[in-house]
């Protein structure tokens, strides 16, 4: 399975005796399965197996999934009467207490729960096998519009990544200026210290604290190390979202460590900050990304 964007929208119709229904399956971006349904009155049954299906299925996102019909095939409707006229009354006395011209949506109306005559709606005995089959075609539709998305965002995210490895190269590059600089800090330190007869521990500590500060190499390998375990991941299958955000978390982590160890300096080290904001760019471009993927 490629990649997938939890972004996707798919309609499937079907009839159930003479009566003709809308499945449709929407679904954006969430942290976790979060399903919703909009499906006629007494159909508990339905919807546990509808639940059950799309947990297959699906990894993430939030999902709404709805079951409408759509009209007769043959024969006039039988309508609830009582339900949709109450319906009509209280919108129209809803729009004249706030002073809105406004009529209700026969649509909407019809979509309603018990809207259909109870003796012209279909049972759940017969919506069952009519419906559940239907899942499967939309489900099919739904996750080929996501795999579509999801390649496209693939393309963005590898280009992301090939970017933030040649910042990464840039901020190798410089190193030796950053490192040259840390240097000539310490040599006058040293020279102050001498000359003021400070305890030769003291100079070794402090030695030691600049030259843990000056080297930038730790954070670029494991940049390296993270990109590439990134893009293992882009090649492999099932719910990978959740661990591409993580990395990135890491990603970004490193690139503020660099930042942190080269500010103040000045001449061409001042390269190395630009190049470790430029990967703080990518980073966060990848990261907004990579909230829609499953």
């Amino acid at each position: 399975m490629s990649l997938r964007s939890m972004t996707g929208f798919a309609q499937v119709k079907g009839q159930v005796r003479e009566l003709v229904f809308s499945l449709s399956i929407k679904s954006v971006n969430h942290r976790f399965l979060d399903l919703h349904f909009r499906l006629p009155a007494n159909t508990d049954g339905l919807e546990m197996n509808l639940r059950r299906v799309l947990k297959e299925k699906l990894a993430r996102g939030h999902v709404d999934v709805v079951l409408s019909f759509d009209q007769m095939a043959g024969s006039g409707l039988a309508l609830n009467k009582q339900l949709v006229a109450g319906y009509v009354q209280a919108f129209r006395a809803a729009a004249a207490e706030a002073g809105i011209a406004a009529e209700p949506d026969l649509n909407t109306v019809l979509r309603l729960p018990g809207a259909f005559d109870s003796a012209v709606a279909p049972a759940e005995e017969e919506l069952m096998p009519a419906v559940l089959p239907k899942l499967d075609e939309a489900l099919i539709a739904l996750n080929k519009m996501r795999a579509a998305e999801g390649s496209a965002t693939e393309r963005e995210l590898r280009e992301r990544m090939a970017d933030l490895l040649s910042a990464c190269a840039e901020v190798q590059k410089h190193r030796q200026a950053v490192l040259k600089n840390y240097a000539e800090r310490l040599q006058t330190r040293m020279q102050e210290w001498l000359a003021t007869a400070v305890d030769l521990d003291r100079i070794v500590q402090e030695a030691a604290l600049l030259a843990d500060r000056s080297d930038v190499q730790e954070e670029t390998v494991r940049i390296e190390n993270h990109v590439q375990h990134f893009l293992a991941l882009l090649d492999a299958t099932g719910e990978v979202g959740k661990k591409l955000d993580f990395l990135l978390q890491e990603l970004n982590r490193e690139a503020n460590t660099v930042l942190s160890k080269t500010s103040g300096l000045a001449g061409e080290a001042m390269k190395i900050t630009e190049a470790g904001l430029a990967m703080k760019a990518e980073i966060e471009k990848a990261r907004e990304q990579v909230q829609n993927i499953e």
